[in-house]
């Protein structure tokens, strides 16, 4: 999805923080089933693949040089920035009581409440902080390890979906419907699910955010866009990481199949915020 070369960025507030080498993108199958397993979770499982000590935490700094859409066009880093600013304004105009949580781009690795956040953990949303933490360095071991082109489409969707686990933090998602457990049914895919729901919904929209200039921050996303988010959906379903180790098992499902992910982020794009009611449907419907 391509930002106006001309909107303004500027009000961003990522930041960079991070300290020690990433974790190498070649780690094998442990690896990337440590970054589904992770991922979204708030639990650190890096140990399992040797993965970096935690971290003094530090400030951290301000993204440089994203200052316009061309610049969030051309750096992931600044990419992600400026995707910030325009979840935000979606949320803000949708949620009643939306307050922004901190998003932090990982560099090598750093601490959260969380545990370590690096590449190798795969982004993150962290409830006790309210903070989304992000390696742009994961685009990598998608391309490497799923097969999936991680666009800018792709790296936006990955965004959205973990603002979505804050609006879920938010509107009290995460007490009502604990994710202990696993399965096709369980609450833990169902979460997951939402948060696909989610971010289709927000990617329908974005085009409508304006900069305080009144430029639209993004341009209406096209066809080979959407279907690149919706290879990267399905990348990281959990049935097709089970496949790289030749047994898929439903019962331990966390995320959802990459059929369920790309379905339910098509009906957020399609339907809206008001699609997104995982919970509230049987199983074959989920």
């Amino acid at each position: 999805m391509t930002f106006n070369p001309n909107a303004d960025v500027t009000g961003s507030s990522a930041k960079r923080r991070g300290r020690g080498p990433a974790i190498a993108g070649g780690a094998g199958f442990v690896g990337i089933a440590v970054v589904v397993i992770s991922m979204l979770t708030g639990v650190d499982l890096t140990g399992l693949v040797g993965g970096a000590p935690q971290q003094g935490q530090d400030e951290g700094t301000a993204i440089a040089n994203c200052q316009t859409g061309e610049d969030a066009n051309t750096d992931d880093a600044c990419r992600l920035d400026a995707g910030e600013e325009v979840i935000n304004s979606f949320w803000s105009s949708t949620l009643e009581g939306y307050r922004e949580p901190t998003l932090v781009i990982v560099e090598g690795s750093t601490s959260s409440a969380c545990g370590t956040a690096s590449n190798a953990t795969g982004p993150f949303y962290c409830p006790p902080e309210e903070t989304v933490y992000i390696d742009p360095a994961f685009w990598s071991i998608v391309r490497q390890q799923l097969g999936a082109d991680a666009g800018s489409l792709a790296q936006l969707y990955v965004l959205a979906h973990e603002y979505g686990h804050h609006v879920q933090n938010l509107i009290g998602v995460f007490e009502q419907y604990p994710r202990n457990g696993s399965g096709e049914e369980s609450n833990a895919v169902r979460t997951e699910l939402q948060a696909d729901c989610f971010a289709g919904a927000w990617v329908d929209a974005a085009a409508n955010q304006k900069d305080d200039n009144g430029v639209s921050y993004m341009k209406t996303p096209t066809q080979q866009e959407i279907d690149d988010a919706l290879e990267a959906a399905a990348a990281v379903g959990d049935d097709h990481i089970q496949e790289q180790s030749g047994q898929v098992n439903p019962e331990s499902w966390t995320h959802g199949s990459s059929e369920q992910r790309q379905r339910w982020f098509m009906a957020g794009y399609d339907g809206g915020v008001d699609a997104c009611d995982t919970f509230a449907v049987s199983g074959s419907e989920l």
